[in-house]
This record gives structure tokens, sequence and C-alpha cells, in this order.
């Protein structure tokens, strides 16, 4: 969630919420909201003042990284490719139970 990213890009340039929330211009009770992931639906323009504040790109916030460390090349690529095509955390999931409904029946 962006919240997540907020929060763990903001923790490591060690800055408060309140100190994240001046020097971005944004109401500290929103940064609040959205790091406990009240507010989901931030604004571009939100996420920009943000962002450079800490020194991060948008999509750095959007978007999740993954950790690739613990996975093979090949699997390490299929995951890259599902996210980059579009596909949520809940789609996949949905995928992965439905497959082992699949299977069970089989």
């Amino acid at each position: 969630m962006i919240g997540e990213r907020v929060k763990k890009y903001r923790t490591e340039k060690g800055l408060s919420i309140t100190g994240l929330a001046d020097k971005a211009g944004v109401a500290k009770s929103y940064i609040s909201a959205l790091e406990r992931n009240i507010q989901q639906n931030p604004s571009i323009q939100l996420l920009e003042k943000i962002a450079d504040v800490l020194n991060i790109s948008v999509d750095h916030l959007i978007k999740a990284e993954v950790d690739t460390k613990n996975l093979d090349h090949e699997w390490a690529e299929l995951v890259k490719e599902a996210m980059g095509s579009g596909v949520s955390k809940e789609q996949f999931k949905e995928f992965l139970e439905f497959n082992k409904w699949k299977n069970k029946q089989n």
C-alpha cells in the first residue's frame, strides 16, 4: 500500500510525520491517515510533493518493490511481468485459490 511505502521512506530519511508534512506543505493529519491506510487514494500532486521531500520518484510510492533475493530468475521475471500488466495482489491470490480448488477437483 502507498501509505506503508510513505512511512518506510519517511522513517529511512529520519523524518517525523510533522517534518514530512511541513516540508511537503501537506496537513499532518493527512500524512498520518495515509500511513495508516485510512486515506487510500492520494492525488498525484500530493504524491509528487511527498516524493520530492523524500528525494524519490513517485514510482517508488506507487509500485511495490519485489524482493527477488529469494526468487530464482524465472519466478522474478513472472512476478515483474504480472505487476507490469496490472495484475493486483488480490487478483493473483484469487488465481492461486482457484488453481488450488481446480487441482482438488481433479
